[in-house]
């Protein structure tokens, strides 16, 4: 099974550490590596505004800082850890993959390189939507292992959301084909584990989700290669995208948490 993976630069779990994985029982060709110019983060203010408004705007960046003070440090370390959890796991990705920076998955040199390289298979850890010309190149599809269970908790931040609303059961990742609209295609697989909501952030949640179940998503996708894939039907559930994080949520949910815990 042939895999390209498209990521960002700096988002070093995906770059690094799911890029070893990937190479562990797939043949990972390439890597599209975005680094995003600063007009990508203009636009999803903007995106952002349309959705909640000026005055939940304010939420938003006020959870910004607050998790920047309170939360990044103590994230970044329990990150470095799982880098080299996963280095000593699944080694170096191999020299023969082709490595491709751009500012974008949708530009002309990323789709050149998949045309290139074929792959049966792209796994997209990124938060741009794809093309359609660019999801369509690979021979089985373009997947996605998206933070949220879908079709409930779709776009950005699915676990916080979900943690959010007290909807603590559908805490996990969705691995899912793309499809044209944002994060509505065909569903492969749930996957969670027994999260600690009041000593893990949401950040270390929606990493979890992935990184705690590479074995059996490793085994979802060779299903999927080898034409065994089982679609989960989800007709007839809600379907809802979500946005960026809010502070009062945020310390919504973790006073309920910590009230369950006493």
């Amino acid at each position: 099974m042939k895999t390209v993976l498209i990521c960002h630069e700096d988002d070093p779990l995906n770059r690094h550490g799911l890029a070893a994985w990937l190479a562990s029982f797939s043949d990972l060709a390439g890597i599209v590596s975005i680094v995003e110019p600063r007009q990508r983060m203009t636009k999803r203010v903007k995106r952002e505004i349309q959705r909640i408004g000026y005055l939940r705007l304010l939420d938003v960046l006020a959870f910004r800082v607050y998790y920047r003070l309170r939360l990044a440090a103590k994230d970044h370390a329990w990150e470095q850890a799982q880098l080299k959890t996963l280095g000593e796991r699944y080694g170096a990705v191999p020299s023969t993959t082709k490595v491709l920076t751009t500012t974008s998955p949708n530009s002309g040199e990323s789709e050149r390189l998949l045309h290139e390289l074929a792959p049966d298979i792209v796994i997209a850890r990124c938060k741009t939507l794809l093309a359609e010309r660019i999801f369509i190149i690979p021979r089985i599809g373009t997947f996605v292992m998206h933070p949220g269970v879908c079709p409930e908790y779709r776009n950005a931040h699915g676990c916080f959301w979900a943690l959010a609303n007290n909807d603590r059961s559908r805490v996990g990742m969705t691995l899912l084909k793309i499809d044209k609209g944002v994060d509505t295609g065909p569903v492969y697989g749930y996957f969670t584990y027994p999260y600690d909501e009041v000593n893990e952030s949401h950040f270390v949640i929606q990493h979890r989700v992935v990184l705690d179940n590479l074995d059996a998503i490793r085994d979802r996708l060779l299903d999927i290669a080898a034409g065994r894939g089982q679609r989960i039907d989800t007709t007839g559930r809600e379907s809802r995208a979500w946005g960026q994080p809010w502070l009062t949520k945020y310390l919504g949910w973790k006073r309920r948490a910590r009230c369950r815990a006493a």
